[in-house]
């Protein structure tokens, strides 16, 4: 009973410490990640896409918006669709909170077939902004590195406390980096992958790999567009179909059956950035994994 008691009274103070911290809100559950990383027990970071929602098509709830009147900042990841369409009401509703943009400085990819993220360029044109950067581990280390200023310029008491977690979190991300290098240059790797919605376009690019997306314009593809898909899959020799929780695995399975490809289960939006990215190379490259 005592040590019962201890336990209780041990995880209510803990709750309790909990509730004292400033709250830092995110967009995304990988960006908790990086900035619980960083910010360690000095503040309490709190996603707003909830696991297992879309960012392209999350609506808040209004106890979301009460709460983030509690916040302290918002690290915003960019150009996601739930940022696109409520970020400027939340802020309004919001005044006191400072925004800070953790994409600031990514090699942006720009499509111009998308008019879901729409960005003004300095050319004065809007061009679509790939929005899907924390899927990088180049990214991973700019987005650490606006992170780590961020949380230095609201709490510069403890700035040498976050610097050593930033370090420490970018030698995490460049092992992870090297991981994926390793799996992806043996020669039986995949040099094409094809996936419902178009989320690794930054990992494409890294790796020098070809992303396929089922999806036509945020749409379920046309009979016509799967066929062509079907014929894309063989001509490029696609060995692995991802799909993610959010979105309908059907197409992905017409494919598959069609062309002897494996569906595999990703989720780009998981907490454990780490681990998922390494599955999307283990997944690729199957037999480097198990030497």
């Amino acid at each position: 009973c005592l040590l019962m008691a201890a336990c209780t009274g041990r995880s209510s103070q803990a709750s309790n410490d909990d509730e004292a911290k400033p709250v830092i809100t995110v967009t995304l559950e990988p960006q908790r990640y990086f900035t619980e990383a960083i910010a360690g027990d000095k503040f309490k970071v709190v996603s707003m896409v909830p696991k297992g929602s879309s960012p392209e098509t999350y609506d808040p709830v209004p106890q979301q918006l009460v709460s983030l009147g509690d916040s302290k900042a918002y690290f915003r990841i960019g150009y996601i669709g739930f940022e696109q369409t409520w970020m400027d009401r939340l802020m309004n509703n919001t005044p006191h909170i400072q925004v800070f943009d953790t994409s600031k400085g990514i090699d942006l990819i720009l499509n111009n077939d998308d008019h879901g993220h729409g960005h003004n360029s300095h050319d004065g044109h809007i061009h679509a902004v790939e929005p899907h950067v924390w899927n990088s581990t180049g990214n991973a280390l700019i987005i650490a590195g606006n992170t780590y200023k961020a949380l230095s310029q609201l709490d510069k008491a403890n700035e040498v406390y976050y610097r050593n977690r930033y370090d420490s979190l970018c030698q995490r991300i460049q092992r992870t980096d090297s991981l994926i290098r390793r799996q992806l240059s043996v020669p039986e790797a995949a040099k094409a992958f094809m996936i419902y919605h178009p989320a690794l376009s930054y990992f494409a690019r890294d790796y020098g790999l070809h992303q396929i997306s089922i999806e036509e314009g945020g749409k379920e593809p046309s009979p016509a567009h799967l066929k062509a898909l079907i014929d894309l899959c063989q001509a490029e020799d696609v060995r692995v179909i991802f799909v993610q929780p959010e979105f309908d695995k059907r197409n992905a399975e017409t494919i598959a059956q069609q062309t002897g490809t494996k569906v595999i289960p990703i989720n780009p939006l998981s907490y454990d950035w780490e681990e998922e990215m390494l599955n999307v190379a283990k997944a690729l490259a199957p037999q480097a994994a198990t030497k």
